[in-house]
Protein backbone atom coordinates (compact mmCIF):
# COMPACT_ATOMS: atom_id res chain seq x y z
CA UNK A 1 0.00 0.00 0.00
CA UNK A 2 1.19 3.21 -0.85
CA UNK A 3 0.92 5.56 2.84
CA UNK A 4 2.31 8.77 0.66
CA UNK A 5 -0.52 8.56 -2.00
CA UNK A 6 -3.37 7.19 0.24
CA UNK A 7 -2.78 10.14 2.56
CA UNK A 8 -2.94 12.39 0.18
CA UNK A 9 -6.49 10.66 -0.89
CA UNK A 10 -7.72 11.03 2.81
CA UNK A 11 -6.64 14.92 2.79
CA UNK A 12 -8.14 15.24 -0.82
CA UNK A 13 -11.44 14.84 1.31
CA UNK A 14 -10.35 17.56 3.91
CA UNK A 15 -8.08 19.26 6.10
CA UNK A 16 -6.88 16.32 9.31
CA UNK A 17 -4.60 16.03 11.38
CA UNK A 18 -2.23 12.88 11.49
CA UNK A 19 -3.71 10.81 14.25
CA UNK A 20 -6.50 11.22 12.06
CA UNK A 21 -5.64 9.99 8.95
CA UNK A 22 -3.56 6.97 10.82
CA UNK A 23 -7.05 6.11 12.21
CA UNK A 24 -9.23 6.95 8.64
CA UNK A 25 -6.59 4.86 6.63
CA UNK A 26 -6.77 1.67 8.95
CA UNK A 27 -10.56 1.96 8.84
CA UNK A 28 -10.80 1.93 5.22
CA UNK A 29 -8.24 -0.50 4.68
CA UNK A 30 -9.93 -3.27 6.45
CA UNK A 31 -6.81 -2.53 8.97
CA UNK A 32 -5.24 -4.52 6.35
CA UNK A 33 -1.65 -3.60 7.38
CA UNK A 34 -1.10 -1.40 10.46
CA UNK A 35 0.58 1.71 10.33
CA UNK A 36 2.61 2.98 13.10
CA UNK A 37 1.76 7.00 13.69
CA UNK A 38 5.47 7.82 13.67
CA UNK A 39 5.31 6.90 9.65
CA UNK A 40 2.26 9.25 9.26
CA UNK A 41 3.86 12.12 10.66
CA UNK A 42 7.51 10.85 8.68
CA UNK A 43 5.12 11.26 5.33
CA UNK A 44 3.24 14.29 6.58
CA UNK A 45 7.18 15.90 6.71
CA UNK A 46 7.89 14.46 3.18
CA UNK A 47 4.56 15.52 1.25
CA UNK A 48 5.07 19.18 2.78
CA UNK A 49 8.79 19.32 1.70
CA UNK A 50 7.43 18.29 -1.28
CA UNK A 51 4.31 20.73 -1.81
CA UNK A 52 1.45 18.45 -1.90
CA UNK A 53 -0.10 19.28 1.85
CA UNK A 54 0.80 22.28 4.00
CA UNK A 55 -0.14 22.66 7.41
CA UNK A 56 -2.80 24.83 8.20
CA UNK A 57 -1.92 25.99 11.81
CA UNK A 58 -5.72 24.82 13.27
CA UNK A 59 -4.66 21.75 15.51
CA UNK A 60 -2.08 21.00 13.27
CA UNK A 61 -3.85 20.24 10.43
CA UNK A 62 -2.67 19.11 6.82
CA UNK A 63 -4.66 20.42 3.99
CA UNK A 64 -3.67 19.44 0.24
CA UNK A 65 -2.50 21.45 -2.28
CA UNK A 66 -3.36 21.56 -5.85
CA UNK A 67 -0.21 19.82 -6.65
CA UNK A 68 -1.13 17.51 -4.00
CA UNK A 69 -4.68 16.69 -5.50
CA UNK A 70 -3.70 16.60 -8.99
CA UNK A 71 -0.98 13.97 -7.84
CA UNK A 72 -4.19 12.01 -6.16
CA UNK A 73 -6.30 12.32 -9.51
CA UNK A 74 -3.06 11.10 -11.25
CA UNK A 75 -3.30 7.94 -8.87
CA UNK A 76 -7.01 7.23 -8.97
CA UNK A 77 -6.41 7.49 -12.84
CA UNK A 78 -3.24 5.19 -13.15
CA UNK A 79 -3.13 1.62 -13.07
CA UNK A 80 -2.04 -0.50 -10.02
CA UNK A 81 0.03 -3.39 -9.34
CA UNK A 82 -2.08 -6.34 -7.62
CA UNK A 83 0.17 -5.53 -4.28
CA UNK A 84 -1.39 -2.06 -3.87
CA UNK A 85 -5.17 -2.49 -5.71
CA UNK A 86 -6.54 -3.52 -2.99
CA UNK A 87 -5.83 -0.90 -0.80
CA UNK A 88 -6.34 1.76 -3.40
CA UNK A 89 -10.20 -0.35 -3.88
CA UNK A 90 -10.94 0.40 -0.70
CA UNK A 91 -9.96 3.65 0.12
CA UNK A 92 -11.84 4.75 -3.56
CA UNK A 93 -14.71 3.04 -2.62
CA UNK A 94 -14.97 4.47 0.64
CA UNK A 95 -14.39 7.73 -0.03
CA UNK A 96 -17.20 10.11 -1.72
CA UNK A 97 -16.92 11.23 -5.41
CA UNK A 98 -14.35 8.78 -6.31
CA UNK A 99 -15.15 7.02 -9.12
CA UNK A 100 -14.64 3.26 -8.41
CA UNK A 101 -15.78 1.99 -11.26
CA UNK A 102 -13.36 4.01 -13.57
CA UNK A 103 -10.68 2.70 -11.49
CA UNK A 104 -12.04 -0.96 -11.95
CA UNK A 105 -12.18 -0.34 -16.14
CA UNK A 106 -8.68 1.02 -16.02
CA UNK A 107 -7.21 -1.64 -14.35
CA UNK A 108 -9.46 -4.71 -16.05
CA UNK A 109 -8.52 -3.26 -19.57
CA UNK A 110 -4.88 -3.43 -18.31
CA UNK A 111 -5.27 -7.10 -16.90
CA UNK A 112 -6.62 -7.90 -20.15
CA UNK A 113 -4.10 -6.64 -22.14
CA UNK A 114 -1.89 -8.68 -19.89
CA UNK A 115 -3.41 -11.86 -20.00
CA UNK A 116 -2.02 -13.53 -23.46
CA UNK A 117 -1.39 -16.61 -24.04
CA UNK A 118 2.25 -17.99 -24.77
CA UNK A 119 3.83 -19.96 -26.99
CA UNK A 120 5.60 -23.37 -26.20
CA UNK A 121 9.51 -22.27 -25.61
CA UNK A 122 11.96 -23.45 -27.67
CA UNK A 123 15.52 -22.84 -25.89
CA UNK A 124 16.04 -21.06 -22.40
CA UNK A 125 16.08 -18.04 -23.44
CA UNK A 126 12.63 -18.63 -24.50
CA UNK A 127 11.38 -20.72 -21.59
CA UNK A 128 12.60 -17.61 -19.13
CA UNK A 129 10.38 -15.25 -21.27
CA UNK A 130 7.62 -17.82 -21.03
CA UNK A 131 7.78 -18.02 -17.42
CA UNK A 132 7.50 -14.46 -16.55
CA UNK A 133 5.02 -13.91 -19.30
CA UNK A 134 2.65 -16.44 -17.56
CA UNK A 135 3.52 -15.27 -14.06
CA UNK A 136 1.99 -11.72 -15.85
CA UNK A 137 -0.88 -13.62 -17.17
CA UNK A 138 -1.39 -15.45 -13.63
CA UNK A 139 -1.20 -12.03 -12.11
CA UNK A 140 -3.76 -10.36 -14.25
CA UNK A 141 -6.36 -13.02 -13.86
CA UNK A 142 -6.30 -13.09 -10.12
CA UNK A 143 -6.49 -8.88 -10.67
CA UNK A 144 -9.77 -10.00 -12.67
CA UNK A 145 -11.56 -11.88 -10.46
CA UNK A 146 -10.55 -9.39 -7.65
CA UNK A 147 -12.01 -6.25 -9.71
CA UNK A 148 -15.35 -8.77 -10.08
CA UNK A 149 -15.48 -9.45 -6.56
CA UNK A 150 -15.30 -5.74 -6.25
CA UNK A 151 -17.86 -5.01 -8.16
CA UNK A 152 -19.90 -7.38 -6.53
CA UNK A 153 -19.59 -5.67 -3.38
CA UNK A 154 -19.95 -2.16 -5.12
CA UNK A 155 -23.44 -3.47 -6.18
CA UNK A 156 -24.78 -3.30 -2.34
CA UNK A 157 -25.16 0.01 -2.16
CA UNK A 158 -22.88 1.19 0.67
CA UNK A 159 -22.40 4.64 0.14
CA UNK A 160 -18.64 5.92 0.92
CA UNK A 161 -18.27 7.96 4.46
CA UNK A 162 -16.93 11.56 4.71
CA UNK A 163 -14.30 12.12 6.74
CA UNK A 164 -14.67 12.61 10.65
CA UNK A 165 -14.42 16.45 11.62
CA UNK A 166 -14.90 16.14 14.76
CA UNK A 167 -11.80 16.97 17.38
CA UNK A 168 -10.77 15.03 20.30
CA UNK A 169 -10.35 17.61 23.13
CA UNK A 170 -7.55 15.82 24.28
CA UNK A 171 -5.26 12.67 24.04
CA UNK A 172 -6.35 10.35 21.13
CA UNK A 173 -9.27 10.45 19.07
CA UNK A 174 -12.49 7.78 19.10
CA UNK A 175 -11.93 5.01 17.22
CA UNK A 176 -14.03 4.62 14.24
CA UNK A 177 -16.40 2.17 14.67
CA UNK A 178 -16.11 -1.11 12.42
CA UNK A 179 -18.21 -1.49 9.24
CA UNK A 180 -20.64 -4.23 9.41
Amino acid sequence: MSVRLSLLALLDQGSCYGYQLRTELDWRTGSSGPINVGQIYNTLDRLERDKLVRKTGDNNCYEITTLGSAEVAGWFESVSTLADLPAKLALAATLPGVDVEAIIRGQRTNADRVAIDSDTPKDAAELAAVIVARADTAAATSEARLLDDVESLLELGIAPRAISSEVPRRGRPRKVPAAR
